[in-house]
């Protein structure tokens, strides 16, 4: 792995945080922000890691607009805002939450300050756990509920989940250690809910897994150009449409989830209806600490 195309990632994705936060008013489209922000990471030399995720009050994760979105900002709503930026598929992963026209609260602090606390524990030897430990710690002492289903991921390349996750409670068997060179994107989740995500419709964002006969021509045709163009990162419905008519477009993506061809990743809402804050940085584990590569 090249560390140094992981920190460039990282900058480019630091930069596009900035720049879309000034976007965000009461009135702004979702559809108008992902836009900016998938463009922008081309602007600056990077491809996008994922679809922009632009999440919602009580919905946590997986939700990117569709082409004819309608999705209007509010005042007060709570907008997460999760960026993905490769380089020759080194990722940088980072997210912010920001409330819609009004100043940062606490349930905003609380998933901040667990962030900067699991960074803060990052260093080669430590086990994973420590950082669910530092997490969850943080979110209860502000009086929230960490997501206990939703984590970080070791990143490589191309690969955005590798396998090992970052707990945001502490779990004694998560006992993975830290090794010098590893990528991690930590992510705290904090919610007024119960703690849980369940997963609801509609699904905007697949991802390629293998090759898989399937009898649909369009299907066929679909998956030769999810293969080539995005490989095994996800990508957005949205990506898609224009590609053929939406009707043989939604059956074509049906037959290919349906023969493990592509894995959708349906919206993710917390169970009660909580809403729900993110923060996430991207991190390069070192002996002594971490670069944090979107800060």
């Amino acid at each position: 792995m090249e560390v140094e195309k992981f920190i460039e990632a990282g900058k480019i994705a630091k930069k596009v945080r900035e720049e879309v936060v000034k976007l965000v008013k009461p009135g702004v489209k979702l559809i108008e922000i992902a836009e900016f922000v998938e463009n922008r990471i081309r602007e600056l030399g990077g491809k996008p890691a994922f679809p922009c995720n632009l999440s919602l009050n009580e919905i946590a994760a997986h939700y990117t607009p569709y082409r004819e979105d309608e999705t209007t900002l509010r005042e007060g709503d709570y907008l997460k805002i999760d960026i993905g930026v490769h380089i020759d598929g080194h990722i940088a992963d980072t997210a912010v939450t920001i409330r819609v026209g009004m100043e940062e609260d606490d349930l905003m602090v609380a998933a901040r300050e667990a962030l900067d606390n699991a960074i803060a524990t990052v260093r080669a030897g430590v086990e994973i756990s420590e950082l669910g430990r530092a997490i969850e710690e943080a979110i209860r002492a502000r009086g929230f509920n960490p997501i206990v289903n939703l984590s970080g991921h070791k990143i490589e390349p191309y690969k955005l989940h590798a396998g090992i996750s970052v707990p945001n409670i502490y779990r004694p068997h998560d006992n993975y250690v830290l090794r010098e060179g590893d990528v991690f994107a930590i992510e705290p989740f904090a919610t007024t809910g119960a703690g849980q995500v369940i997963e609801v419709p509609p699904t905007l964002i697949y991802m390629y897994v293998r090759d898989a006969p399937v009898r649909m021509a369009q299907a066929r045709f679909l998956l030769a150009r999810i293969k080539r163009e995005f490989k095994t990162l996800p990508f957005a419905y949205r990506w898609l449409q224009g590609e053929m008519p939406e009707g043989q477009l939604k059956i074509a993506l049906k037959q290919l989830e349906k023969a493990g061809a592509i894995y959708g990743y349906p919206i993710l809402k917390e169970v009660r209806n909580g809403i729900v804050t993110q923060f996430e940085h991207t991190v390069v584990v070192e002996k002594d600490g971490a670069i944090v590569t979107t800060e």
